[in-house]
């Protein structure tokens, strides 16, 4: 029994070692060019040499990098440029990527907030290429891409929001949204610089009943003040009455004071009030 057990245990790590084999010579030839590859390579330095200096040459500017592929393969790992590169005529393809900030517009989105409104958005995202080589060998199109996915997170981060969240707190929604993005595109060498909520338009009966709830809650508090303003006035007219109280010439001279004031606006006629006490000397009398 131990010399079967171990005999089916040595088959079965010869079996392990013959299939893992192949996949190591794999992924050792998998950077090699091969025979036919460096054939190619050679003919085109033979090319080359015929034609120096008018096919090996090329240039970039200063905000674009190039990313070179020989034979299918990247060159290097790294991109080219600024300035003046080489290239092999026949066996190297190249692209060019800018590195410029890139802004573009988020097209109105019908969303249904948390608390069940339906609102348009819109907003506008800065984005830039920052790894050339993952922009041109993980994604088919970096921008579109970019564009597609701001739509989608739009939706998304809005969609937790209600409508109070969603017209106050809007450098909040924009951060959530910068972030969401500029992970998602790590991978495909692009980072968010910027997201801006532009519009949020409302329903027009929406509109209607939040322009008469803020009338209202106006109209509230200018009652609310201007019984405050009463409140105020009748104290002080307490106070002053209590001063005239307990000096009766204060009050003569408040009815001077009152008719050079009447007399100023040049009126026909003047109503002069006399006091009760000068008449009660001629009732009694």
């Amino acid at each position: 029994m131990i010399s079967t057990t171990s005999s089916t245990a040595e088959m079965v790590t010869q079996s392990k070692i013959q299939i893992s084999a192949p996949d190591n010579i794999e992924d050792k030839s998998s950077g090699r060019l091969g025979c036919c590859g460096w054939l190619l390579v050679v003919i085109s330095l033979i090319f080359v040499t015929v034609t120096f200096p008018l096919t090996i040459f090329c240039i970039v500017n200063e905000y674009e990098r190039a990313v070179i592929f020989r034979l299918g393969r990247i060159v290097d790992k790294k991109p080219k440029g600024p300035g003046l590169f080489f290239v092999l005529p026949c066996t190297d393809t190249f692209t060019k990527v800018d590195l410029r900030t890139i802004s573009f517009d988020i097209p109105p989105q019908e969303i249904l907030t948390r608390d069940s409104v339906t609102v348009s958005v819109d907003g506008v995202v800065y984005f830039r290429v920052q790894c050339p080589i993952s922009a041109v060998a993980n994604v088919s199109n970096a921008p579109s891409s970019t564009r597609l996915l701001a739509q989608t997170t739009l939706r998304n981060v809005l969609g937790t929001k209600n409508l109070a969240e969603l017209l106050s707190d809007r450098e909040g929604i924009s951060r959530s949204m910068q972030e969401s993005l500029d992970e998602a595109t790590d991978p495909w060498g692009i980072r968010v610089e910027r997201v801006e909520i532009k519009d949020v338009k409302l329903p027009h009966q929406l509109q209607r009943a939040m322009a008469a709830e803020a009338e209202a809650s106006r109209e509230a508090r200018a009652k609310v003040i201007a019984a405050e303003g009463e409140m105020k006035a009748s104290r002080a007219l307490k106070e002053a009455s209590l001063v005239i109280a307990e000096s009766p010439s204060a009050l003569q001279l408040r009815y001077l004071q009152t008719l050079s004031t009447i007399a100023t606006e040049k009126n026909s006629t003047i109503v002069f009030p006399l006091p009760i006490d000068i008449m009660q000397s001629f009732i009694k009398g």
